[in-house]
């Protein structure tokens, strides 16, 4: 066949419902059609409805890409319509139901996919079951990896050579065994579900088994971030993988970096404009992404620790739980110390953003000298591609192994101490005081000690690799290409019969 007559490689991309999954794979899916690709995003009414601007603006510029509604069964499980994407419904029972409706996806999916059948289905890992639909229908199938190869390469190893049983006490540390780097943990940082097994612990188990029989995991990280755990993950677990990202730098545009998703709740000409007036590198930026993981008891602490540090700041404030103490419910609590919102506003130095914020805006603006997170993977991989180090302090999920890979690996951060695992269902307690909030943020903003000046150069240089890997040319970009290209030969190998 003429290369020229030959079809465009059609690839549906199958995000998870929620923002930190759902982002990146929108960025993907747009960069995919900037290379060529006929794109089509497989998602919720209401996920279309948060995404339709970018992806017109990218189809005004030629690009193929577009979307696929599949019905969200909400209601089914008492959930209101819409609900997906809303902060107000990641708690607890709530994301239980949320997660349950999403499994619900397999058979209007299927139906879908017999129907079209494109080259390819790009799909969260957070479904399973995809390899029954996909495998049954021939169509390969990638996974999508919301998280880094490091992550990966540390369960692989608590897989295999489970360390933390070795150990007696929840505080005590055990290294992990194989890996490039010595890391360290305790068991008090394992998820549940890793020390002992549980429901989601077979879940899990699962989503291995139908990554591991993909034909293979697209990474939004660059080669040269974790390069050794790139190897070991292809090497010695025998995976194959594509880093293509980081995917955030597909948004050129403030307009692109404004409306990723949930309508922000702050205009970003006032956000900028208060990050203008401010000297460079002088801004702490604090967000813990869109979960509810704090205590309103721990909100106060970190206000008072901010207030004494007397460093400018940019605060994303989400959903804050508490436990009601006549229902046992969850119930939102925000408390701040009297005055304090006065305060900062009245002196400028802070600035308090309740919701959803531009982050990328913020995060690449020359006033932002640090960056303080949760360590989930996409606040990490945005963070280095603003060249910012980082002040960790995780929470659940892999965050944990996350902050490793901050502290021991790239070392660009300095960890606030927390050192326990909380399930989502759970609040948390108050596990960092005042005074040690002042004190961290005080050794990264104003401390002109050796190794925070070493951080900094290093986190600029991090930034440096980013941007070279994404450009034309860079490893990333190469990768995009020569994954194109090896679902071009598959499709001819299968059209041949083979």
């Amino acid at each position: 066949m003429d290369s020229q007559a030959e079809p465009k490689l059609e690839i549906f991309f199958f995000p998870y419902i929620l923002g930190g999954h759902l982002i990146p794979m929108i960025d993907l899916a747009r960069l995919f059609a900037s290379h060529g690709v006929k794109a089509t995003i497989v998602t919720t009414p209401h996920n279309v409805l948060l995404f339709q601007n970018p992806i017109l603006r990218d189809q005004q510029l030629g690009y193929d890409i577009g979307f696929l509604a599949l019905n969200f069964p909400a209601e089914e499980y008492g959930l209101p319509n819409g609900c997906e994407n809303e902060l107000t419904t990641t708690n607890g029972d709530m994301f239980t139901k949320l997660f349950m409706a999403a499994m619900k996806l397999q058979d209007p999916l299927r139906k879908l996919l017999s129907q079209t059948r494109p080259d390819c289905l790009i799909s969260d890992r957070l479904y399973p079951w995809i390899a029954d639909v996909t495998d049954g229908l021939g169509i390969p199938r990638v996974v999508f990896d919301g998280s880094g190869c490091f992550s990966h390469c540390v369960e692989e190893s608590l897989r295999r050579y489970a360390p933390h049983e070795k150990v007696v006490f929840e505080t005590e540390s055990f290294l992990v065994p194989g890996l490039p780097n010595q890391i360290e943990l305790k068991r008090s940082m394992l998820p549940d579900y890793v020390k002992a097994e549980n429901v989601f612990t077979h879940f899990l188990n699962e989503a291995l088994e139908c990554e591991i029989k993909s034909y293979g995991i697209v990474v939004n990280s660059f080669y040269e971030l974790e390069q050794a755990y790139a190897d070991y993950f292809q090497k010695d677990m025998k995976r194959k993988i594509w880093h293509i990202g980081p995917v955030s730098l597909y948004n050129r545009t403030n307009i692109d970096k404004v409306e990723r998703g949930i309508k922000t709740s702050i205009d970003e000409h006032s956000c900028l404009s208060w990050l203008d007036s401010r000297d460079p590198n002088s801004v702490l930026y604090i967000s813990f992404g869109s979960m509810p993981r704090i205590t309103s008891a721990q909100l106060l602490e970190i206000a008072h620790g901010l207030e004494t540090s007397n460093h400018p700041f940019i605060w994303v404030i989400g959903r804050i739980l508490d436990y009601s103490s006549k229902e046992k419910q969850q119930v939102e609590s925000v408390v701040l110390p009297v005055g304090f919102e006065e305060r900062i506003t009245k002196s400028k130095r802070g600035l308090m953003i309740r919701g959803w914020a531009p982050q990328l805006l913020i995060l690449e603006h020359p006033a932002v000298g640090a960056y303080m997170n949760h360590c989930g993977w996409n606040s990490i991989i945005e963070g280095v591609t603003a060249g910012l180090p980082m002040i960790t302090w995780p929470f659940s999920s892999e965050q944990f192994y996350n902050e490793r890979f901050i502290l021991n690996v790239i070392r660009v951060g300095i960890s606030m101490g927390n050192e326990d695992w909380v399930p989502l269902k759970e609040v948390p307690r108050v596990t960092i005081k005042r005074d040690k909030v002042a004190h961290v943020v005080n050794r990264l903003m104003g401390c002109e000690e050796d190794e925070v000046v070493d951080m900094r150069k290093r986190a600029e240089e991090f930034r440096d690799k980013a941007m070279k890997a994404f450009e034309k040319g860079g490893s990333s970009h190469s990768n995009v290409h020569a994954f194109i290209a090896e679902l071009k030969s598959c499709r001819k190998i299968s059209q041949n019969g083979h």
